[in-house]
């Protein structure tokens, strides 16, 4: 498949002529052809209007057609083949085997939709039946069934450029929902951006779909986007990225005469409690596996663990030691983007900066002089700077980590109560360490999305019970989740029909349940 440089508009290519745009190679600087046409409002109200064109006919399609469309996506990119691990791997610099793995989740995210679209449980129907002998008043016949919520804007995630970007959760669970979209493609992947979106334009076309329900923008700087979001055909954005983007996008989407949501995951340092019966039964150990997982990707996980809590003394001398040596034998990798190598490099020289801060260590200089490989650190501080310094919360997107002494579990669970909302938070222990982890959970229920135990969270599993979301600025609303199957709740709302005549209901809330979809029925679940 070739790629053009043009913007999928519905059913069309359109070359922008705002702007000429050129993707990068991150590890030599130099432009990857071609040149992109970069476009704007014109060129926006165009494909919301396709959007909101296409809405009501695209979420009244079958579960079956549904289902059968994200699954069409997921093959299509399976047989694009090496040619979009090539695109990909020239724009971010990703190794082949980590781009491969992230197409493999890519597509299996497709096909977990397509199980929930055709499971109907999403639908979450809802039958109260009349009773018209009730006294003092009869009570009506009450039928609830969710309904998609409108157009998505979506907007390419640079560190995921294929599961967070075009066909990533965001659009995979807002097709599953009923909603179109419309995507604006990140710069730093413009190929490989085209390559996808070309797909999932010839799935709208081979499942006979309205051509609206899927577009892809191109454009320069932030204006199509703040255009895409202030849209009134838009009633939902999907963003992962820095905290300054998705709080500019909550702006924008709160400020229209219509807001509304903005489901913006952004920031989080991801802490990790080493509580002292695991500290003490493997420190060495543990230190490695935290190393690795700190520098995994360049450190450009959104989950990345970059504070680390111990009980000062011995055990955690020695753990600090051993990550010392650990992160100094890494060697320097290039970032996804140059944007993001300075931003990495800006906050390694805050932290330098940070009085009460050490740091510890260094990974290995590049071997070359490639302008956007960036080295790991390593800081070490104590309890108290981190409680007086806010600097030591903020995220440091990339390989630099910081350990931090604590005088016993009580201090933990203060910093637990000072940090802001994250991601994720871990806890290494053994059986020894319950009594500690209880002091810290009810706290950690409360400040992060997913808890982990005696693990790392640089994995994020695509499944039922997966939550990638918590409290703010983690996430622009801790009540939902950008990875797994809950994502599709973000994009619909429900609806209650009141005495409405069977032949008149959507099938789902039908007395004879045509589409077979789970049902609560006086509050029981039917044919239970």
């Amino acid at each position: 498949m070739k790629i053009t440089g043009e913007m999928l508009i519905g059913g069309a290519a359109v070359r922008g002529q705002l702007a000429e745009l050129q993707a990068i190679d991150p590890a030599s600087g130099s432009s990857l052809g071609p040149c992109f046409g970069g476009g704007g409002a014109a060129e926006v109200e165009r494909a919301c209007a396709l959007a909101a064109a296409a809405f009501d006919r695209y979420r009244e399609t079958t579960l079956e057609q549904r289902a059968h469309f994200l699954e069409r996506i997921a093959e299509g990119l399976v047989d694009l083949g090496p040619a979009l691990i090539e695109r990909a791997q020239a724009e971010s610099g990703l190794p082949k085997a980590r781009l491969e793995g992230e197409r493999g989740r890519t597509v299996g995210q497709l096909r977990l939709f397509a199980s929930v679209v055709r499971d109907g449980r999403w639908l979450d129907v809802t039958i109260d039946r009349a009773l018209p002998d009730r006294v003092p008043g009869r009570r009506p016949d009450l039928r609830l069934r969710n309904v998609a919520l409108g157009p998505v804007a979506v907007f390419g995630a640079s560190n995921f450029p294929l599961a967070f970007s075009v066909a990533g959760g965001d659009t995979a669970s807002a097709l599953a929902a009923g909603c179109p979209v419309v995507v604006k493609a990140h710069p730093g992947h413009l190929g490989t951006s085209e390559l996808v979106g070309r797909v999932i334009q010839a799935a709208v076309q081979a499942c006979g779909l309205p051509e609206g329900v899927f577009s892809l923008l191109i454009g320069e700087g932030n204006a199509i986007g703040q255009a895409l979001v202030s849209h009134p055909a838009i009633q939902a954005v999907g963003f992962t990225g820095s905290r300054a983007g998705g709080l500019a996008l909550c702006r924008i989407a709160a400020a229209r005469p219509q807001p509304i949501p903005v489901f913006a995951e952004m920031s989080s340092i991801n802490p990790v409690f080493l509580l002292p019966g695991a500290l003490a039964t493997a420190p060495e150990a543990l230190a490695q596996a935290w190393v690795d997982s700190l520098v995994l990707g360049v450190g450009q996980f959104c989950t990345n663990p970059g504070l680390v809590l111990g009980s000062a003394g011995p055990a955690f001398d020695r753990f600090k030691a051993a990550a010392t040596t650990a992160l100094g034998a890494k060697d320097a990798a290039v970032m996804l983007t140059p944007g993001i190598h300075s931003a990495y490099q800006s906050g390694v020289q805050r932290l330098q900066g940070v009085a009460g801060v050490r740091e510890l260590a260094r990974g290995t200089s590049a071997a070359d002089d490639r302008p956007g490989a960036a080295q790991p650190a390593l800081f070490s501080t104590t309890a108290h700077t981190v409680l007086t310094r806010p600097e030591l919360e903020q995220e440091v997107f990339g390989p630099a980590g910081v350990l931090v002494d604590c005088e016993d579990i009580a201090q933990m669970r203060t910093i637990a109560e000072h940090l802001e909302g994250q991601l994720t938070a871990t806890l290494h222990l053994t059986d020894a360490d319950h009594a500690e982890a209880r002091q810290l959970l009810p706290v950690l229920e409360r400040k992060a999305g997913r808890i982990l135990v005696n693990g790392f969270p640089t994995g994020v599993e695509v499944a039922h019970a997966m939550v990638h979301g918590g409290p703010f600025p983690a996430t622009s609303d801790g009540r939902s989740t950008s990875v797994g199957a809950l994502a599709i709740q973000r994009f619909l709302r429900p609806v209650c029909y009141q005495d409405l005549p069977d032949a008149l209901l959507p099938g789902a809330l039908r007395e004879g349940n045509p589409l077979r979809v789970p049902r609560l029925i006086d509050g029981k679940r039917e044919g239970g």
